[in-house]
This record gives structure tokens, sequence and C-alpha cells, in this order.
């Protein structure tokens, strides 16, 4: 067999031996050792320049590299990987070319200047289940669902708490809001959703997880905020208990709000806002989306055409249904009955909805959530809560 370029040192060695003493001619002797006639004469030179040691194997090293990336540019890399600590390759070269640099260098390139340079910190293992996510309403265009969560609270320099209250735009990654509270009660979060809503319009559907005060464990999960939701004809959609995942586009949001602006947090709570509002333009008009093919999502996202309206509706249920309104204190009497079934105080005085599945049950609708099921015993009336 033929030797390339890992050929013993041994049969080097034995070959310039046999250049002088056989009486092949070179041609020959090269065929013999499986070797083209100019790496031959370039063991021959070397060992005569060198002696033996010219003969051990050396690494190719290239006298010049004409794709090196320019000094001035790969200062301006890191110069920007410092600022945002958190961007990754594809995000720094999207930016870099979005400020009308000409010569960048490839994503790969970059994440080999930011190893080289110390600035990439190796990622810990993790083991991570299967998503196994319910079924969420499509979305396609922005507004067509909201997402809004509380990030984890944290202590500020001055000792109190922080509750970043936190709004995103499902299909652009758009950050709404992201407003530093005190509280996390329906008296401190409804007036930033009328502002978000005054200022970007309203979306169909808004998806929240199951803690308060989006959701409760009253009848279909209905708290003050979601009742106040489906009034202004927006439907609440909730993740299943335990599975972030379903709202994994405003986790990872929150992780990048976490490293940019709460290691270290700010001292007081309007510092900490002041914070928020940096990250939040940063975040929304200099920061590349991979998800958007790195556009930022100022650039994709539109604001509504639902304007809020001045005077909160009751909501209104298909000819098919029959319409219950409650009483002061949240009771539906049905069916002849002389005593009243009691549904929530968060709903007196409003109209539900009832749907027949067979002559003795019933579904109830507050808008579009089912909120239990009624079913006719005789003269009783049970009660099925749904969530």
């Amino acid at each position: 067999m033929p030797w390339k370029v890992t050929c013993p040192v041994e049969e080097r060695m034995r070959f310039i031996t046999m250049v002088n003493d056989t009486d092949e001619t070179f041609t020959e002797l090269c065929t013999r050792f499986g070797i083209s006639r100019k790496t031959g004469y370039k063991w021959v030179e070397r060992y005569e320049a060198q002696g033996p040691g010219g003969l051990d194997e050396r690494r190719p090293v290239a006298r010049s590299c004409p794709h090196r990336t320019a000094g001035e540019v790969l200062d301006r890399v890191l110069e920007l990987r410092k600022e945002h600590p958190t961007w990754g390759p594809k995000k720094l070269r999207a930016r870099l070319l979005s400020m009308g640099m000409t010569e960048v260098p490839a994503a790969s390139t970059i994440g080999d200047a930011l190893t080289k340079y110390g600035l990439v910190r190796p990622r810990r293992r993790r083991v991570c289940a299967p998503m196994t996510a319910m079924p969420m309403a499509e979305t396609t265009h922005p507004n067509d669902t909201w997402c809004v969560d509380f990030k984890g609270h944290f202590a500020l320099g001055d000792k109190t708490r922080c509750y970043p209250l936190t709004m995103t735009d499902h299909v652009s990654r758009y950050l709404l809001k992201c407003e530093a509270l005190v509280k996390t009660d329906f008296a401190a979060v409804q007036p930033h959703f009328e502002r978000a809503f005054r200022e970007f319009g309203m979306p169909w559907r808004i998806r929240s997880d199951n803690g308060s005060p989006f959701a409760t464990t009253g009848l279909g999960g209905l708290s003050e905020l979601s009742v106040w939701w489906i009034r202004l004809g927006i439907t609440p959609e909730r993740i299943e208990p335990g599975e972030p995942q379903q709202n994994g586009r405003h986790e990872r949001m929150h992780r990048t709000l976490k490293e940019d602006t709460t290691t270290p947090s700010s001292p007081t709570r309007i510092g900490q806002q002041r914070a928020f509002d940096c990250f939040r333009r940063m975040y929304n008009q200099e920061r590349p989306h991979e998800a958007l093919e790195m556009k930022t999502p100022a650039s994709v996202f539109v604001p509504s055409r639902r304007h809020m309206p001045e005077k909160l509706l009751s909501p209104e249920y298909p000819d098919t249904m029959k319409v219950r309104k409650l009483d002061e204190q949240g009771r539906l009497r049905f069916a002849g009955q002389n005593s009243k079934t009691t549904l929530s105080k968060l709903l007196a005085r409003e109209p539900v909805g009832l749907n027949p599945i067979d002559d003795d049950t019933w579904e109830v609708f507050y808008g579009p959530v089912l909120i239990a099921e009624l079913m006719l015993r005789g003269k009783e009336i049970r009660l099925d809560k749904k969530r």
C-alpha cells in the first residue's frame, strides 16, 4: 500500500539510503515507495539541509491568510459583544450589517473569535424532557395573541421586592410592556393593561399561566382580570399547569431580561424601571431575532386596529344557547327551580350562555370560556366545575 502524508520516519530514512545505494532510477524508486517525484525530492532536500531531523512529520503552515478578519472589524465585533453579552454570533452579525458595515465576517467566524478571546461561557449540560404542548389557537399575525406573565420577583438594593410585569406579541416578539410593580393584584396590573390597549390596540387573545391575577381556582379559572378582558372582547388563553414551554417564546425573553437587567439589580424601583425601559428599547429596535430572519421585533410588529371601547360590554351568545342573567350574588336560576345555584360573584348581573348536551346536561359559558356543567336530576341541580 502506498504511503501518504503519514509515511513513517524509518521508511523515509530507508528511502534516503537507497537513493545512493540502488541502481534504480529516481522515478522507479519513488514508485516503489509509493510517493511522487516531488515528495521524493523534498525529502532529499530536507535531509541534506537538516540531517535525519528534517525527515520528521511537519504540520502544514500557511504563510498567509487572505481571508483573515481585519483588525478593526474584529475590534468592533468584540466591542459589540461586550455591549450585549447575551447576543450570539448571528445577532451580532445582523446588527453589524444593519449598522452599515460592509466586510462583516460569517457567524461561524464571529463565534470562533468570541471563543478565542474568552467571551463565551460554556453551557451547562441539562437533561430536558420532550415538549408536549397543549393545542393553542393559531397565531399568524401580530395581535392575534399577546403573552403575559410576571418574571420571578427579586430584591432591589433598598431591600424592597420588584415584580416585573411583561407583555409580548406572540408573532412579532415585540415587548409591549415591562413594568416594575410592587404588587401582583388586579388593582396593580389593570392600569398597565389599559395603557397597553390604548397605545397598541387590543389583541384577540391573551395567553398566561394559571397564577394570580390572571386566573383563580374558581369556575373556569376566571379572575377579576380575565372577566375584564372578556368584557373588552379578548379571550383568555391559559397554558396547562406546570407547562411553561407552552409559553416558551415569552419565557425565553425572560431569560434575556434577567441576564441584562437584574444581575445586579438596581438600588431602587425607579432605577430598575429605567433599566427595563432601556432593555425594552434595545430588545425591540436593535436586537435581531433569529426566528424573524434576523429582523428586529419593531420592524415586524404593527399596532392592532381594535381600539379599546370606552364602555365595557357583556358577552353575546349564539341563538343555539339559552341566555340567563345572574343576580347580584352571581347566582343562577334555571329550569324552573325554586332555589338558585351560585356560580361566581365575579359574574354578578352578567349573562351566561347555556348550551344543551342532552335533556339533563347543559354546558355553562361566560363569553368564550366554558365554566361549568349543569346536571338536572329531578328537583336538584348539580354543578360540575370546568377549568
